[in-house]
C-alpha cells in the first residue's frame, strides 16, 4: 500500500475525530438527560455513511483507496464504539440499569439498520 494512502487515512481520521468532537459538544450543550444521545447519533451517522460508501465501492463508483480514506479514516475517527461502551458502564455504575440496557440495545441494533439504509441510498443510482 502506498505511503500516501496511509497518510491520507491518518489525516481523514483526524478530521473525523475533530468533527465528532464539535458535534458531540454541540449536542451535549442542549441534551442534559441520562441517555448518551450524542454518541448514539454520531455512531448512527457514521454507520449510515459507511453503508453508502460500501455500496459505492461494491458498485465500483469509488476506488478502494477512496473507500479506505472515507470509511477507515473519516468514519473510523468520527465514530466511537469505545465511548459508547464506556457510557454503558457509567450508566450501570450509576445504577441506571434500564437506561444501560436500552442504550446497549439501540447501540447494537440501530447502527446495523443505518448501514443497511446507507447501502440502499448508495445503491439508488444502480
Amino acid at each position: 500500500m502506498p505511503a500516501w494512502i496511509v497518510v491520507c487515512v491518518f489525516l481523514s481520521g483526524g478530521l473525523g475525530a475533530v468533527v465528532r468532537f464539535v458535534l458531540n459538544t454541540s449536542i451535549q450543550r442542549w441534551w442534559n438527560r441520562i441517555f448518551p444521545l450524542s454518541t448514539f447519533l454520531i455512531n448512527c451517522i457514521a454507520a449510515f455513511f459507511a453503508g453508502i460508501a460500501a455500496a459505492a465501492y461494491f458498485y465500483e463508483t469509488v476506488s478502494y483507496s477512496t473507500y479506505l480514506l472515507f470509511v477507515t479514516g473519516f468514519c473510523g475517527g468520527f465514530s466511537t464504539f469505545s465511548t459508547a461502551i464506556n457510557e454503558m458502564v457509567g450508566l450501570l455504575r450509576g445504577r441506571h440499569v434500564l437506561a444501560a440496557v436500552a442504550y446497549f440495545l439501540v447501540t447494537m441494533f440501530i447502527p446495523i439498520l443505518c448501514v443497511m439504509l446507507g447501502w440502499v441510498v448508495g445503491s439508488l443510482n444502480r
